[in-house]
């Protein structure tokens, strides 16, 4: 068996925790082995087992405290930090040889977008053997408006170009939609990214002086043709499974496991 791993990328509140949470409870229960790592050095507590946590390195409260960096700049140093200190991460994953790891990423926006860190850290992983995926997450409150929604996408376009992963798109907190259960076509528009129905949605409901920058960002994700979302809901088990299933095919999990021998047939006995 490989290495896997999942990056959970996504802006701050999103659901990226909950999101490791009940993948984490999920394989447990179907006796699936997953360690989890909080890259969030930011983070008060988290709501899943920690295998390793960045905040035995390096804290935000820390950097900002003998740095004097606002919360922003110390995020930002103590992802630098853990780079530059990536001897202590190779360290820390040696004890996961053939494990399947969830990493949960901090929710600053700009690590996804332009800054270099994170394509970093996805370099250094690939390079001990890790076959990843970026999951990102998008809140479903950007299905409330057109043009939040295609805001939200142009975010995950931008993430998509800038790690250069195999990448799975989600919308989270699909429990909190109205008649998401009872009627998921409503939605249907999203999760294919239909651009021209969004877009005249989002025409109708902004100033006339504002048409032609909608028509260039949805021009935008329009050509581009990479971005589609699955819903995902933590209180249904099919809708974490169909989630886990399209993030296992794009890392190919267990495709080098070996096939199991036939058994051996005895007429009198039947198999052996």
């Amino acid at each position: 068996m490989g290495r896997y791993a999942q990056v959970i990328c996504g802006p701050a509140g999103a659901g990226k925790s909950t999101f490791c949470r009940t993948v984490q409870l999920h394989c447990e229960a179907t006796k699936r082995v997953t360690h989890v790592v909080n890259l969030d050095p930011a983070a008060d507590k988290v709501e899943y087992q920690v295998s390793m946590d960045i905040r035995e390195l390096i804290t935000v409260d820390d950097v900002m405290e003998e740095l004097g960096y606002g919360p922003n700049g110390a995020l930002v140093y103590c992802m630098e930090y853990l780079i530059q200190n990536s001897e202590w991460l190779e360290e820390q994953l040696g004890g996961f040889e053939d494990d399947y790891l969830i990493f949960d990423m901090p929710g600053q926006i700009e690590l996804y977008s332009h800054l270099g860190v994170v394509p970093r850290l996805c370099a250094t992983l690939q390079r001990l053997g890790y076959n990843m995926c970026a999951v990102y997450l998008l809140d479903s409150h950007f299905l409330s408006d057109a043009g939040k929604f295609l805001s939200g996408t142009a975010q995950a376009l931008s993430a998509m170009i800038h790690l250069e992963l195999p990448h799975v798109n989600i919308i989270s907190k699909m429990d909190l939609l109205p008649n998401a259960q009872e009627h998921p076509e409503i939605y249907e528009k999203y999760f294919d990214t239909d651009v021209p129905t969004l877009l005249n949605e989002m025409q109708s409901n902004t100033p006339k002086r504002f048409h032609r920058m909608n028509e260039a960002l949805a021009n935008v994700i329009d050509e581009y043709s990479m971005v589609s979302f699955l819903p995902f809901d933590p209180h249904d088990e099919e809708s974490i499974s169909l989630v886990l299933q399209h993030i296992d095919h794009s890392i190919q999990f267990g495709e080098d496991e070996e096939p199991l021998e036939p058994k051996e047939r005895n007429t009198d006995e039947g198999y052996l």
